[in-house]
């Protein structure tokens, strides 16, 4: 009788398995790769950092993070869909660089062929200099760049970044033409800013709570001045109607079965839900958001519409 129960249970763990696919009550069962497609220090790899220790704490597992810089994150996306899609190879994706990049020129990957599986968090965007900088405001900053057009340099995290489009836009506004430096990361262009080899930093909020005293933020672009840096204004407040920044979430291999997909972005949901894991993210300056497999088709048509319209004014589409 015990063999005939202990058969029946195994049949029906079968059946449940063949059911639902792959059995995914034991996902994941090894370390899962981490590809960051920007270098060590910037906000993506501290994103990771921050979601590592949960990655254990749900599942007992680890994530081995890599690093894939290059082309402002395309040498890595341009790669994704070649990589294994079992569940163990998820990549860090940005907006808006991932529908920018592929309207200016060939990158290797179109929009559609990235399966984004969760977005996370949001950045703002902000201009930082360093702290002994002789511009104490973005008026003096504005002043200086109508003087000498071409001649203030700024960092940014790379080439049709969140970081380029805000740089782009506001020199627009404000009537100005000023140069942007693209880098491989947040991280490098935080190097180069501290080092004075620019003038200032296309960066993000985070960036402010990272360097501390060592930079002065001139406005950050936010309906509201973030409650971590009160003493930073918004170019609202300045007469510039910017508000931008990055978003920050997670893809996988195209080849990846829709169940792993689920299994994934249902991972990265938990992870952004525990209160002790948002405490660290706002406490370094992100912004939480939380679009998953369900809101993501509408979400990207959303943002393909609003970043191919920018795209557009700035005449950076490429022409077939």
């Amino acid at each position: 009788m015990k063999r005939f129960v202990k058969l029946f249970a195994v049949g029906t763990a079968l059946l449940a398995a063949a059911a639902g696919g792959i059995a995914f009550a034991a996902y994941p069962e090894k370390t899962i790769n981490y590809i960051i497609a920007f270098g060590p220090g910037g906000e993506s790899d501290i994103s990771a950092r921050l979601q590592e220790p949960f990655f254990k704490k749900y599942t007992g597992q680890t994530v081995a993070i890599q690093y894939k810089p290059g082309a402002g994150g395309a040498a890595a996306w341009s790669q994704l869909n070649n990589m294994p899609g079992d569940g163990y190879t998820i990549m860090g994706t940005n907006l808006p660089h991932i529908i920018l990049q592929p309207l200016e020129k060939d990158v290797g990957y179109k929009t559609d062929d990235i399966t984004n599986v969760y977005w996370f968090h949001y950045t703002p965007d902000a201009i930082l200099v360093p702290a002994d900088s002789p511009y104490k405001t973005l008026k003096d900053l504005v002043e200086a760049a109508k003087k000498t057009p071409g001649a203030l340099t700024f960092s940014g995290s790379g080439t049709n970044t969140a970081n380029h489009l805000a740089q782009q836009r506001f020199d627009k506004m404000a009537g100005i033409k000023t140069t942007y430096v693209p880098f491989k990361g947040t991280g490098a262009s935080n190097t180069a800013l501290l080092g004075k080899q620019v003038t200032g930093s296309w960066g993000y909020t985070t960036v402010q709570m990272q360097l501390g005293n060592q930079v002065r933020c001139l406005a950050v672009a936010m309906e509201k001045r973030h409650p971590q840096i009160p003493d930073c204004p918004t170019f609202r407040e300045q007469g510039y109607d910017l508000v931008s920044g990055a978003y920050r979430g997670i893809a996988v291999p195209k080849s990846t079965p829709k169940d792993i997909q689920r299994a994934v972005s249902d991972l990265i949901g938990k992870i952004n839900r525990d209160p002790e894991f948002i405490k660290k993210m706002e406490e370094n300056g992100f912004a939480m958001i939380d679009i998953g497999l369900d809101q993501m088709q509408t979400f990207m048509d959303q943002k393909k519409k609003e970043y191919e319209a920018i795209a557009r004014e700035m005449g950076i589409v490429k022409t077939k």
